[in-house]
């Protein structure tokens, strides 16, 4: 198998077994290159230009070495032998076949031979043999796409690392891995080596030699070698002549490619390609011969008609054939879609192409559109598929019918599917309603599209044919959905639409906008209906068209007379006055701004200086030229232009009844003749004093003239009738004109938009008028103050400086201009002879007292004076005063002029001159006695000359440029004190108001606050929070100095470490404050009270920290809890033992539950009466005795179990532990559960006695601080309002105003036609709505009746059970008075009553109603609350004390620890010398035991111990052992005697009880202290004075043991004979006359001593712990009371807070809105400013 791949894969000849039929077959091979020679091609090859010379380097032992290379003609075997082309490597097998070959140029390294292949070919292997030495480096490539792209196959270097350094030069893994390889590339032998090349390796293994990877390794179009380094011998590195090079160059004999002809498996042989000769032996063709049904140059693709499987190279014995389409004879042609053999399952993906007989599908098996199969016939059969019968405009798809039967789809071959409104067999007819059957109508038939609004019977229904609808009167349009020309708003109305009613004049013509009914406007023109105008823009008045006779061309006599505007009075005239005019005078007016031809009435305005009439006024209208015929007015004749009037005396204006007719565009000149007066003769000095005073003239369109008014039809007769009905011509005659009114405005909008084609620009003079808006009505502008005109564009007569802020008034004077009038830029008035200035209202220079001026007195010292009042201006000579009669300040002397002591004003000497830069004083003087200068001196500054600086000043005045500065001390000195800074530095020294600091700019420690504001404050820092290294004392506490921040303890907080953090508590203990350690599963919260520690408990939980049972239960809650069984006649509390259950009893009572009485007392219980005296005495004698007696019977049981040592242990640490429970008596500090209730029960009458007041003077202040936001409401709302009207008075403001509430208009119009046109519409289904609720009225109006019924029965009977109803009673528990009592009668008041003073009267003195018990509580907690106050200054001293007990306790604490120390340490020097006599007799013992001890040796050391004396007298002793023996030999009956003494032991505990119960009634702090200091002072003697008795007794005992030892060990000595005898007799004789002596005297005595003294010292610390516990549970229930009222302080304190923070934030508030104003003055004040300085 192995062979046959790679016969295969190298192209060898396959295996003809079996040929093509039954599996791949490939071509023979052969060399490609034979019969392409002009398809190679080397890039040099020498000879080609010219004959070139060629050495040979292996010719030695030719004698001939060079030769010439001419390739320029054919090589021939015999006549051209040194032809070298490319093509001479071509295998010829010819005898001569090294005698040719091919030849590169010299010396040229870079060299390529290609191969160009007409077709594909499969490439096997390459062998090259050279003549020369091999390339040192080369490289093949390959295309497969005919040049376009080319890879690498292999490299070969002599040194692949540095020719190719990216290139591997590992061993090949793969086929197509690319390397480089040295082996062909060294420089031997010199001729005929070889490099071979196989494309396909035998070395490396080949899995699927078909796979695609291999045949695209082996396909080629294009094959190329490129040498591209010679191999040289290194002298032409030496040598750069160019005959070096001549034996260097690549040479080869031989080439050949080894292939075939490229088939994918499909051929097994080739042919030539068209224009290829075949006739040449041994060519490899390039054109396959195809088998497999596959065809193209390699067999690339599948044969016509056989794409029904993809195409695919042969393999093996799969041949991989094309296969035939299958079309089902409607087609002879298909083609491979991958996608359908993909779907297919890989099975078929051949579809046909063109198919026939109106078939189509992937194999012609469905018939085309518009067919459909016959269900007799054949699929095969050319008549299979019949065309369709069906209307293609009714049918869908164009008349498309089912192709096929298929009754699971609901198919019927044939069948006509219709459209949606069309129906019959072949769907050629409209279903009814519907109309016009069409292809393009994807329905088939439209419906009637009839507009229900616009029908006359609101149905859809239509013409079938045309679908016309039937339209109401006032509608049109096919469906019924348009109105008439000049009409809107499609409704339901009876005609169906409504009329435009445009305005005449604001609209072009009639016609709108059938949605909106929206007009066509004129310009700027607005509204529906085109009756209003845009912002900025106006109507003309009737008198628009205005001409100020003082503006007209006046003729001789003609003056102009100015009248000045009264403030607060209506002008009279218009412009700034009138034209004088004499009798004979003449005006001219020129005319040139008429806009619409028309005629218009003359309006001449006048006032008449005579008393009679003018009689003869001639008016001229001189017209530019002739007028044509065609023209406006060309039926004007020329009498027509001339009109005479008379001007009544009476009279103010004056309309002649000829109206002139203007056109537009031209100009016109008016000419007034005022030819003469009516009584001319009566005039003084005849006809030239008649004058009249001529305001202006005006044209005004006459309205007869107009179109609106004289069409004739109906509308504009009732228009013309309306305007002279209202007179709207006469309002405009008038300067002084009434208001008119909206009808006269409507027709005169109208004129006005017809006359000027739409509305006029405002144009108002920015600097003149207050904003760009005018008056719709007219056109008048809002003008500035002193400003006139229409347009607001001069000043008024009598005043000047046209600006932004208007004019100026004149002002002149009256007394010295002459007249009133001044110039209107510069506002000189014209002075009288004598009058100066711009108002003519002072004298000349060097003049006053105008108008009655004279010179100025100055003593010469100035040139002028004020003019009103004389006082001298800019005096010289440092002179001042008001006649420069005095010398200014920093100057003396006396300059008037002509006194005897005049003179020139001297500087003064203070120390220097004013201007010496050294002068400090305002002022000086000479003293007329003494002829001193005294200097006034500045501030800061003292001395004779001020040449020293003040008590609170610093500086050197005396040095050039020096000066007193104030002491910066932040005005914290005192500015008296020559000390308080220093005079040179400016340093503070005596700082004031607890400051300090070289500035005393900080406060001193121990106070805060800003020392710039002289507010520090001393530290409020609470003692027991406040870490004590803060505090030098109880009240002296250091804080931050700037926050008075103190430094807290642990879990501290606040200001002044007044309070525990959160869970936290216990401030009191001084260390900070402890975890409250409340259980979390038992707890309502973390937190404690903050005095007690006490946490809040679930129910069924109690104890401090919530892990006890609850109150009055005992036991573990885990577990159970019992209820406390206590009699309780005869307890404390009501709380037991919380671990045994015992009850709490109170003095005299005892027993488990407190149920009787205790020892002393007698009686029944409850009644237990204490027993007589004489039994307490007796009791205490007893108990002593057995108290002793107890002890001596431990003591001696401890003697018989242990020894004498023991018995002394035992006492020593029995003296311990009550050192112990002292100590501990000393540290404790918790309270007991009796204490910790009656604390709480104080805090819960305390926060009641304070909430309740506390709570309504809050009420009050919430009450008070909603009225005020309430007020701040309503002055929010003001400054809106007028915010608006700020907004308002400036042309943006009301621009904007004005927009929006267009804007508003626009939408409110729009949404109301909406609501009345759309559908549904707002109004329509307010319809729907009312006869829906119609029909639920009509429903459920008998149900509603009879509950309507029903509860008017009900209330019928409430209203008799309230008419029952008496407040009397209430009455009586409100206020305390019967109900029924009058309120006059009535002390205590009652509902509705009231005082002399008009308050309500409830309650009163001796009034038991609830207000009266509300107002007695009121008053009881205001005095609760002045006693709280009280009682926390004496809590302040207690605490004071109960601090410096604490103190004294420490110090006795660290005493008795002394002491405890000091015992500790002999104990342990008693022990270490007990060890160390133990040591000895051990070694005694040794020494004696020892075999080499000589007899002299044993009788020293027992001489030695013989000589050792016992303390104590051997009488002593044997009297010591004596009273033991007898004591030891009574206790026999121990048990007994215990059993004897139970009862006492419970009843010295009952007597441990009671005297725990009169811990209350201990002394005063201060004596029970000293008492526990001196009785721990004389524990610590009585332990000295034990710890010195057991020592000598241990001593003792040392001694004895150790003679007793010696006597043992020497017993059988002759001399210690005698101490051995009396040592026999001591074991024989236990108790012998030799113990009793031993026991007696000196043990004896120091044992009872120690005893005594061991008991006395004990019960004296028992009485101090007991006074020591009741001192602190006085201590404590002090510090509780004291911390229950600092609490409630800081409540209030809080109350206090949070009411200053709700005040503090409404003053903010107030801020803010402050600020809000502020800005929006601010604002407004811009907008002003930039109004004002608009250009």
């Amino acid at each position: 198998m192995l062979v046959c791949v790679l016969a295969a894969a190298v192209g060898q000849e396959p295996d003809q077994s079996h040929g093509c039929a039954h599996g791949s077959c490939y071509p023979a091979t052969g060399n490609l290159l034979v019969g392409r020679e002009k398809n190679l091609k080397a890039s040099s090859t020498c000879g080609m230009r010219k004959k070139e010379p060629y050495c040979i380097v292996s010719h030695l032992q030719d004698e001939k070495k060079c030769f010439d290379c001419d390739s320029r003609r054919p090589y021939h075997p015999v006549y051209n032998t040194i032809n070298h082309r490319i093509e001479n490597v071509i295998t010829t097998f010819k005898p001569q076949r090294k005698k040719s070959w091919w030849q590169s140029e010299n010396g040229k390294s870079d060299v390529f031979i290609q191969l160009d292949l007409e077709a594909e070919f499969h490439f096997t292997h390459l062998i090259m043999t050279f003549k020369t030495f091999r390339p040192a480096a080369m490289l093949i490539e390959r295309s497969a796409d005919f040049g376009r792209t080319w890879k690498v196959y292999r490299y070969f270097s002599h040194d692949c690392a540095t020719t190719f350094p990216r290139v591997s030069q590992g061993l090949l893994r793969n086929i197509n891995d690319v390397i480089c390889e040295s082996r062909y590339s060294d420089i031997e032998p010199s001729t005929e080596g070889e490099v071979i090349y196989r494309v396909l390796d035998p070395a490396i293994s080949i899995e699927d030699p078909y796979s695609p990877s291999i045949q695209n390794q082996l396909k080629i179009t294009n094959l190329r070698v490129n040498f591209t380094k010679l191999h040289t011998l290194g002298d032409n590195l030496l040598d750069p002549r160019a005959e070096i090079k001549e034996k260097y160059y690549y040479a080869i004999y031989e080439l050949v490619v080894r292939g075939n002809c490229f088939c994918y498996g499909h051929a097994s042989e080739c042919a030539p390609i068209n224009g290829i000769r075949d006739d040449i032996e041994g060519m490899v063709h390039g054109r396959c011969v195809c088998n497999h049904n596959t065809k193209g140059l390699n067999c690339e693709q599948c044969d016509d008609f056989h794409n029904d499987l993809p195409w695919r190279p042969a393999e093996g014995r799969n041949t991989n054939a094309c296969r035939k389409c299958n079309c089902n004879g409607h087609s002879t042609m298909c083609h491979f879609d991958m996608a359908v053999y993909l779907a297919m399952g890989n099975v078929s993906g051949g579809v046909c192409d063109d198919c026939q007989h109106n078939t189509m599908g992937r194999n012609c098996e469905m018939c085309k559109p518009f067919y459909y199969q016959d269900p007799i016939k054949d699929i095969r059969d050319p008549q299979v598929c019949i065309a369709c019968d069906c209307d293609p405009d009714g049918s869908q798809n164009g008349g498309m019918c089912d192709s096929h039967t298929d009754p699971s789809l609901g198919m019927l071959g044939g069948q006509c599917r219709c459209k949606a409104n069309v129906e019959g067999p072949r769907c050629d007819k409209c279903k009814t309603g519907f109309f016009g059957l069409s292809a393009d109508n994807p329905q088939g038939c439209q419906p009637c599209q009839c507009d229900h609004r616009g029908t006359v019977s609101g149905s859809s229904q239509c013409d079938p044919v045309s679908g016309d609808c039937f339209c109401k009167r006032l509608v049109t349009g096919r469906s019924c959905d348009q109105c008439l020309p000049e009409h809107w708003a499609l409704s339901h109305d009876l005609n169906g639409c409504r009329g435009c009613e445009c305005d005449i004049g604001g609209a072009l013509d009639n016609h709108c906008s059938m949605e909106s009914g929206q007009c066509r406007c004129r310009s700027h023109m607005t509204g529906r209906q085109c009756m209003q105008v845009e912002s900025r823009y106006f109507f003309m008045a009737l008198d628009h068209f205005l001409y100020e006779a003082e503006l007209a061309k006046m003729g001789q006599g003609c003056t102009l007379e100015t009248r000045e505007h009264q403030p607060g009075r209506p002008a009279t005239w218009t412009g700034v006055g009138f034209a004088l005019v004499p009798e004979g005078g003449t005006l001219e007016f020129l005319i040139s701004n008429i806009p619409y031809s028309m005629e218009y009435d003359l309006l001449i305005r006048y006032e008449s200086q005579m008393p009679r009439d003018w009689e003869d006024v001639q008016i001229t209208v001189i017209r530019p030229g002739p007028i044509p015929t065609s023209s406006p007015c060309g039926n004007t004749i020329p009498d027509d232009d001339r009109l005479t009037v008379s001007l009544p005396a009476g009279a103010r204006f004056m309309v002649p009844p000829q109206a002139v007719c203007l056109e537009r565009g031209v100009t016109y000149t008016l000419r007034f003749e005022f030819r003469r007066y009516q009584d001319a003769n009566s005039i003084l000095n005849g006809a030239a004093n008649a004058v009249l005073l001529v305001d202006s003239i005006a044209l005004m369109p006459r309205h007869s003239s107009m179109e609106m008014f004289n069409a004739g039809d109906l509308a504009s007769n009732n228009r013309k009738q309306t305007y002279e009905r209202y007179r709207c011509h006469e309002g405009a005659k008038s300067v002084t004109r009434p208001l008119m009114s909206d009808t006269c405005a409507k027709l005169i909008t109208s004129m006005s938009a017809i006359i000027n084609d739409g509305a006029l620009s405002c144009n108002c003079d920015p600097q003149g008028s207050i904003s760009a808006m005018c008056d719709v009505r007219g056109g008048q502008c809002h003008c500035r103050p002193n400003v006139i005109g229409r347009h607001c564009d001069q000043c008024a007569p009598g005043t000047y400086g046209f600006g932004p802020s208007g004019c100026i008034a004149c002002s002149c004077s009256l007394e010295g201009s002459v007249t009133r009038l001044c110039d209107k830029f510069t506002g000189q008035c014209q002075c009288r002879p004598g009058a100066f200035g711009q108002r003519c209202d002072g004298c000349q220079a060097g003049h006053w007292g105008f108008p009655s001026c004279r010179p100025c007195q100055c003593n010469g010292h100035a040139d002028a004076c004020d003019q009103r009042t004389g006082v001298c201006i800019n005096c010289r000579d440092s002179t001042g005063g008001d006649k420069c009669d005095r010398c200014a300040n920093g100057y003396y002397g006396n300059p008037v002029l002509g006194k005897a002591s005049s003179g020139q004003c001297r500087p003064c000497p203070c120390p220097d001159g004013p201007n010496s830069g050294r002068h400090f004083a305002a002022s000086c003087y000479q003293d007329n006695r003494n002829r001193q200068i005294i200097c006034n001196c500045n501030q800061g500054y003292t001395g004779a000359r001020c040449e020293e600086c003040a008590p609170g000043y610093y500086g050197n005045p005396s040095q050039p440029g020096g000066r007193c500065q104030p002491c910066q001390c932040n005005n914290n000195i005192d500015m008296s004190d020559m000390d308080a800074c220093n005079r040179e530095t400016g340093e503070c020294r005596k700082c004031l108001y607890n400051t300090e600091g070289t500035n005393c700019g900080i406060c001193k420690s121990g106070y805060f606050g800003d020392a710039s504001r002289r507010n520090c404050r001393k530290c409020t820092c609470n003692f027991l929070g406040t870490d004590s290294s803060q505090c030098m004392e109880r009240e002296d506490c250091v804080c931050q100095r700037a926050s008075g921040q103190c430094q807290c303890l642990p879990n501290v907080i606040g200001l002044p470490c007044d309070h525990c953090a959160p869970n936290h508590w216990n401030l009191a203990s001084g260390r900070g404050c402890e975890a409250c350690g409340c259980d979390p599963n038992n707890s309502v919260t973390s937190s404690c009270n903050e005095f007690t520690g006490q946490c809040q408990c679930r129910d069924g939980f109690g104890g401090k920290t919530c892990t006890d049972c609850q109150e009055n239960y005992w036991g573990d809650p885990r577990t159970q809890c019992r209820a406390c069984d206590c009699d309780w006649r005869g307890i404390e509390t009501s709380q037991c033992n919380r671990v045994t259950g015992h009850c709490v009893c109170q003095q005299g009572v005892s027993g488990v539950r407190c149920d009787q009485c205790a020892r002393g007392f007698s009686g029944q219980f409850p009644d237990c009466k204490p027993c007589h005296q004489c039994f307490g005495d007796w009791d205490r004698i007893v108990q002593d005795l057995a108290v002793r007696t107890k002890a001596l019977a431990e003591r001696a049981h401890e003697i018989q179990t242990t020894g004498l040592t023991g018995a002394y242990e035992k006492a020593f640490r029995d003296l311990e532990e009550k050192l112990a429970q002292a100590q501990g008596i000393v540290n404790a500090r918790n309270a007991t559960a009796a204490a910790v209730a009656t604390l709480m029960e104080l805090i819960e009458e305390l926060r009641y006695s304070f909430y309740t007041p506390l709570n309504s003077e809050a009420s009050k202040e919430l009450s008070a601080l909603e009225r005020e936001a309430k007020e701040l409401n309503l002055t929010s709302e003001q400054l809106h309002r007028q915010l608006d009207i700020l907004k308002n008075s400036n042309f943006l403001g009301a621009y904007d105003s004005i927009r929006s509430s267009y804007n508003r208009s626009c939408d409110a119009e729009r949404r109301a036609n909406e609501s009345t046109t759309t559908r549904p519409s707002t109004v329509s289904q307010s319809a729907d709505t009312r006869r829906r609720t119609e029909r639920l009225i009509a429903a459920k109006k008998d149900d509603f009746n009879r509950k309507n019924a029903a509860n008017k029965r009900g209330l019928g009977d409430l209203n008799t059970r309230a008419q029952g109803l008496d407040l009397k009673k209430i009455n009586e528990k409100v206020c305390g008075s019967p109900g029924d009592a009058p309120c006059e009668e009535s002390p205590c008041g009652g509902a509705g009553c009231r005082d002399d003073e008009g308050n309500r009267h409830c309650g009163g003195l001796n009034c038991n109603g609830a207000v009266a018990a509300a107002d007695n509580a009121l008053e009881g907690a205001k005095h609760a609350e002045k006693e709280l106050n009280k009682a926390i200054g004496e809590v302040e001293g207690l605490f004071t004390k109960v601090a410096d007990a604490k103190t004294k306790a420490e110090e006795a604490k660290g005493k008795a620890q002394a002491a405890l120390d000091k015992a500790t340490a002999t104990k342990n020097k008693v022990e270490r010398s007990n060890n160390d006599l133990r040591d000895l007799i051990k070694q005694i013992r040794d020494f004696l035991t020892q075999e080499g001890a000589d007899p002299d040796s044993i009788e020293a050391v027992a001489n030695h111990v013989l000589q050792l004396s016992i303390p104590a007298s051997p009488l002593q002793i044997r009297h010591l052992a004596d009273e033991i023996k007898e004591r030891v030999r009574s206790l026999s009956n121990v048990d007994a005697i215990l059993q004897q003494t139970q009862d006492d032991v419970r009843k010295a505990e009952q007597l441990l009880l009671d005297a725990k119960r009169a811990r209350h009634s201990a002394e005063e702090v201060k004596t029970t202290a000293e008492t526990v200091k001196q009785a721990l002072l004389d524990a610590k003697t009585a332990q000295t004075s034990a710890e010195k008795a057991i020592a000598r007794a241990k001593a003792d005992i040392g001694e004895t043991e150790a003679r007793l030892a010696q006597v043992t060990n020497q017993k059988n000595k002759t001399e210690i004979h005698e101490a051995a005898s009396s040592y026999t007799a001591v074991k024989e004789k236990p108790l012998s006359c030799l113990d009793a002596q031993i026991l007696e005297g000196q043990l004896t005595d120091k044992y009872h001593e120690v005893q005594q003294r061991v008991d006395t010292k004990a019960k004296a610390v028992q009485d101090a712990k007991k006074r020591a516990e009741s001192l602190r549970d006085e201590a404590k229930e002090l510090l509780k009371d004291a911390q229950n009222k600092l609490r409630r302080l800081a409540e209030l304190e809080k109350n206090y807070e949070e009411n200053q923070r709700r005040l503090e934030g409404k003053a903010r508030q107030l801020d803010g809105l402050e600020d809000k104003m502020k800005a929006i003055l601010n604002d407004i004040n811009k907008q002003i400013q930039i109004y004002n300085t608009c250009q």
